[in-house]
């Protein structure tokens, strides 16, 4: 099959492309960039879009197996496909976990429409005892390790397993949390008091930065920080580039557009690990953005169900979706204000993230594989969680004004998702 897509404005970070031009895709790859005859191609008119590489988001929650009824991996593959995102990378905090190489093929056989590549555990069954079987998972196919959702506390455990992982050549992903310091529900600080909701410190995630940097360093290992929310761990995360550890991290929308003030209704939606901090870590983490200190965009898309999160806060489990949401609120909140350019996104978003986990995609040079999203900037409407694709309901921008429609998501050169969202 033949496609062109015409008239738009192509981002391709990856060879630093910003021009509105042509795209000709042949056999699930980009052929041509440029002026040609169209004769004989299926034309998709992109005329006033964006045309940029699909999104690559390393940071999602599929829940399955185990946990069906907050999201599966056929709805998650949907929702990321809705997001122009085109690979996605579960995380392993599953039942059971996703921790040897029967269960990393359970996962990659289950996926659908978009690119699934499973991160694995570090150790057997998420319990910090014992290094999982990375070798194997390797084999299978993971790009990542990581005990997200919890810290592999045991020191020796953790250095042990990034040998492991520089041997098989993958990057530890870090749950930044110091589990000897968890049980509150919300930023500890001064809100946390007016608000009566017991607080979880800055210092959970700082000590563990430091601690896996320290760790990094002395092992050469490829470390990625996760969900980086606190002004302290950007502060950690630039001294230790300064060091030349191989360090990456990401934050997600919510750490660069929210504070812990909106906690004043106690609304479970608002409820996430690490959680929503303050003005000044928010004004931290758009900072980091923007300098480079911070190389991703990830969602952290953790699925609930509506009965769990109408649960008190106290007790409503950790955890927003994300995904559908992701692009609009970053163009929103990081473009529009000056604060990334266009190909900045994008690069966050889609080309350095594949980077970090060594795959060729975020790329729309000629030869690579068409993975494509064509979004209307200009595009404005009101996030509606009814409209959501995902199972699940749980976001704290509802009701949010934002810009940027996804149009259309291609994976291998077809079409697998059409925007059907009313907007003005």
């Amino acid at each position: 099959m033949k496609t062109c897509i015409t008239g738009g404005l192509i981002l391709n970070p990856a060879t630093n492309l910003e021009q509105i031009t042509n795209i000709y895709i042949e056999d699930g790859r980009i052929e041509f960039i440029g002026e040609k005859s169209t004769e004989g191609y299926t034309v998709i008119n992109a005329t006033g879009k964006w045309v940029i590489p699909g999104l690559v988001d390393l940071h999602v929650h599929l829940r399955e197996p185990g946990f069906e009824h907050k999201e599966t991996i056929a709805t998650g593959c949907l929702a990321a496909a809705r997001a122009g995102i085109t690979t996605i990378c579960p995380m392993p905090n599953t039942n059971p976990v996703i921790d040897t190489a029967n269960m990393v093929r359970y996962v990659c056989d289950a996926a659908t429409v978009v690119n699934v590549i499973p991160v694995g555990a570090i150790t057997k069954g998420q319990n910090g005892a014992e290094v999982a079987d990375i070798t194997g998972m390797a084999a299978a196919g993971i790009c990542a390790l990581s005990d997200d959702g919890k810290t592999a506390m045991n020191s020796a455990i953790m250095k042990e397993a990034m040998g492991i992982a520089n041997s098989v050549g993958l990057p530890i992903f870090s749950h930044a949390e110091d589990m000897n310091l968890i049980g509150g529900v919300m930023n500890e600080g001064e809100n946390s008091v007016r608000f009566n909701l017991k607080g979880l410190g800055r210092e959970a995630e700082e000590i563990i930065i430091a601690r896996d940097m320290i760790l990094a360093r002395h092992n050469n290992a490829r470390l990625h920080i996760c969900h980086v929310s606190t002004k302290g761990g950007v502060e950690l995360i630039e001294f230790g580039k300064k060091l030349g550890i191989r360090i990456t991290a990401e934050t997600a929308p919510h750490y660069f557009i929210l504070d812990d003030s909106i906690l004043f209704d106690h609304d479970s939606n608002k409820k996430m690990n690490p959680p929503l901090r303050t003005k000044e870590d928010v004004a931290s983490i758009r900072a980091a953005l923007r300098s480079g200190i911070l190389d991703a965009i990830a969602t952290d898309h953790a699925p609930h169900s509506l009965a769990e999160k109408a649960s008190p806060i106290e007790t409503a489990p950790f955890g927003i979706i994300g995904m559908e949401t992701s692009f609009a609120l970053s163009y929103t909140h990081l473009v529009k204000t000056g604060i990334l350019t266009p190909l900045g996104l994008i690069s966050k978003m889609s080309t350095t993230p594949a980077a970090i986990i060594g795959i060729d995609k975020g790329n729309l040079d000629v030869g690579k594989i068409a993975d494509i999203a064509i979004i209307d900037v200009n595009a404005k409407y009101k996030i509606n969680s009814q409209d959501f694709v995902s199972k699940s309901r749980n976001t704290p921008f509802e009701g949010m004004e934002v810009f940027g429609v996804v149009e259309k998501t291609l994976v291998n050169g077809q079409i697998i998702y059409e925007n059907s969202i009313s907007c003005s």
